[in-house]
């Protein structure tokens, strides 16, 4: 009757409760839901979370179905729904009055857990076709494994891994730098592609390279000087591509994967105070998605100002006003031929608030946004591999056409159990780049080289590195 069967774990329906219909493929597969599941998902519905949004999502899905069969199997109930709203689909609720797992001194999450497998491993054996363990926790899919059931990711391992060149190099004559300024790219590159948004053309013969973005299809060349003019300065030509892409008007989104202590917060900052110093914007948005805020994030609110619960949540950014304060306070005892004096704590706190309230920088969390607009901002969005689809687009759908964003994240720092790299915000983001887009000017790049010190490139070397 039909083609597969899933068995759902409740982090692809919090991730998106719709997942439900793709997955079913106009009724064609059978969806299976551990009784679990659903007091799992029940017991999210209050909150202002994403997942919280999901949870009652489906809520409302569920109402428009009806029950057509109901039946035992052994010590197993099946109740079959069959969902009408729009789109048809075919659950079957399987529930169970005595489960294997002894709850004695076992955390619930985990007898949870034990709790859907049993009925996964159940549903193996009992449908005649192939059926399918679906999780984006990799915990349980381990679990899965070590009990022979079959399972996978959301989109998981057969989804297209993708590797594009946000930068590439190519080689050019002497002769062509004097007219490849403003030139269309095509007459240098064939094979352009739209996520070619930075170029690096290596004169033939000479150690001389030329920086440039791409901009309308045309050739433009980074003005070095320019961007090297800010409180923190670029180190490498990454860092100078992505500060430029910052500063220059043209570029509008800015899609940054990055690698722990390459920079990216800390440019962003630089390049938004400067802008906000130009009058391009009147305040700095930070927005940070994390554990902390998915699960604390009633107590963070919309903080503005120097607060503790401002500090303790948004740490990057607190660093990085920290460093920057630093930093300028060296740059002009160095200007002046002053003896340079370390500030002491109390004196960098003070500068960090006067800062924040001469830029007018704010941090706000994600389940605080719906229903508000954003304007006139330079809005920089961090942990982005922590955010769900629908948490990104509620995010960047509460941003007008004045404002600029910024989107950060690492895919090798996922800490959120309902996203994976397959099918978080930021994943989603940079294959977006693959096509051109009438409606924003965006701009992408990874950047690679950890600057923070050798301890942190240490630490990305040997845990990042597949050994064989």
């Amino acid at each position: 009757m039909f083609d597969k069967v899933y068995t759902l774990d409740t982090n692809i329906l919090l991730e998106d409760a719709k997942n439900i219909f793709k997955l079913s493929d106009e009724d064609k597969n059978l969806i299976v839901l551990p009784e679990t599941v659903l007091d799992e998902i029940d017991s999210k519905k209050s909150g202002f979370d994403e997942i919280n949004f999901q949870a009652r999502e489906f809520a409302r899905i569920l109402e428009n179905s009806q029950i057509i069969q109901s039946k035992k199997v052994n010590d197993f109930k099946i109740v079959r729904l069959k969902l009408t709203d729009n789109i048809e689909a075919t659950i079957d609720v399987i529930s169970k009055e005595e489960y294997i797992i002894n709850s004695k001194n076992v955390a619930l999450n985990i007898i949870n857990d034990r709790k859907i497998l049993e009925i996964a491993k159940f549903a193996q054996t009992y449908y005649e076709c192939d059926t399918d363990f679906l999780s984006l926790d990799i915990m349980a899919r381990t679990r899965a494994i070590s009990m022979d059931i079959k399972t996978d990711s959301l989109l998981g391992s057969s989804e297209e891994e993708f590797n594009y060149e946000f930068i590439k190099t190519i080689e050019i004559k002497f002769e062509q730098l004097e007219t490849i300024s403003n030139s269309p790219i095509l007459d240098y590159d064939s094979e352009y592609k739209p996520y070619n948004f930075a170029y690096c053309f290596k004169i033939k013969g000479s150690d001389q390279v030329l920086l440039a973005c791409v901009q309308n299809k045309k050739i433009v060349v980074l003005d070095e000087t320019e961007v090297r003019n800010q409180t923190i300065t670029p180190l490498n030509k990454e860092q100078l591509f992505f500060s430029n892409a910052i500063l220059n008007h043209y570029f509008n989104v800015l899609i940054i994967e990055a690698k722990a202590g390459s920079g990216k917060t800390l440019l962003a900052l630089s390049g938004a105070l400067k802008l906000v110093r130009q009058k391009h914007f009147q305040r700095i948005i930070y927005i940070r998605n994390s554990i902390e805020s998915l699960d604390k994030g009633e107590d963070i609110g919309y903080l503005p100002g120097y607060e503790e619960k401002f500090k303790i949540y948004n740490h990057p950014l607190m660093d990085s006003l920290d460093y920057i304060v630093r930093s300028e306070h060296k740059k002009k005892s160095n200007k002046k031929n002053f003896q340079y004096d370390e500030l002491d704590d109390a004196e960098v706190n003070a500068r960090i608030e006067q800062l924040i309230q001469n830029y007018s920088i704010e941090t706000m969390w994600v389940g605080e946004m719906r229903g508000r607009t954003l304007s006139n901002a330079f809005v920089i969005i961090d942990e982005a591999q922590n955010m769900s689809n629908k948490t990104m687009q509620m995010v960047l759908s509460r941003i007008d056409n004045s404002c600029k964003v910024v989107i950060l994240g690492s895919n090798k720092q996922i800490d959120n159990f309902y996203v994976n790299k397959h099918t978080n915000a930021l994943t989603t983001l940079l294959k977006s780049t693959k096509e051109e887009s009438d409606l924003v000017k965006p701009f992408a790049i990874k950047l690679e080289k950890v600057l923070r010190g050798p301890i942190t490139e240490w630490a990305e070397q040997i845990f990042s590195t597949k050994h064989k």
